[in-house]
């Protein structure tokens, strides 16, 4: 990722005054959050769950271009990760449709998370951007995490949305909400 199209991805995000986006040279990461700039917190692209995707041509996996973007756990913000969800949503030729379920799905995912965040934490959600397919994570940070019910009203919009969808309590008290979705017809899962 270029820091032209890490700019971009800022700018189109309409970042709040004082956030800050860092790429990390030759990653193809990028890092877009308020505290980016004075923590040093710099996503390297790695981690268990790295999408990856196969080079053309070859059988070598490589991994995926991917964008953090952290912010205040709080409503107030959330317009910024629909707006660079369907940016990033866009720029892998999703349809129009696609991108605004990928905007709700996102949406509705920090919905459930911020009920249970720590006032005052950070929001972050990830995208693994592979050829033909988006992966997205949201989690916060939890005092007693507790995984959203898949029998509810609103896990089943999320699920009918997003593709796939499953919810994590991880390591350091994270509540995450993972979804995937692939482009139409593109065969992937």
């Amino acid at each position: 990722m270029t820091d032209e199209t890490t700019s971009a991805v800022a700018a189109a995000a309409r970042i709040p005054a004082g956030a800050t986006a860092a790429t990390v040279p030759g990653s193809g990461s990028a890092v877009v959050g308020a505290d980016a700039a004075t923590t040093g917190a710099v996503n390297t692209g790695g981690g268990a769950t790295a999408a990856q995707r196969q080079a053309p041509g070859s059988a070598e996996l490589i991994p995926a271009d991917r964008v953090t973007v952290r912010m205040p756990a709080d409503g107030a913000y959330l317009s910024v990760l629909r707006t660079a969800t369907a940016g990033l949503a866009a720029r892998l030729d999703f349809t129009l449709d696609d991108i605004e379920d990928l905007r709700i799905a996102v949406d509705e995912a920090c919905a459930m998370l911020l009920s249970q965040a720590i006032p005052g934490s950070s929001l972050e959600c990830g995208f693994a951007l592979e050829h033909d397919a988006m992966t997205i994570s949201v989690s916060v940070p939890c005092l007693n995490p507790r995984t959203p019910s898949g029998d509810t009203f609103a896990w089943t919009v999320l699920a009918a949305l997003a593709g796939s969808v499953e919810a994590q309590a991880g390591p350091g008290d994270r509540l995450a909400i993972v979804m995937r979705k692939a482009r139409p017809g593109s065969g992937s899962a």
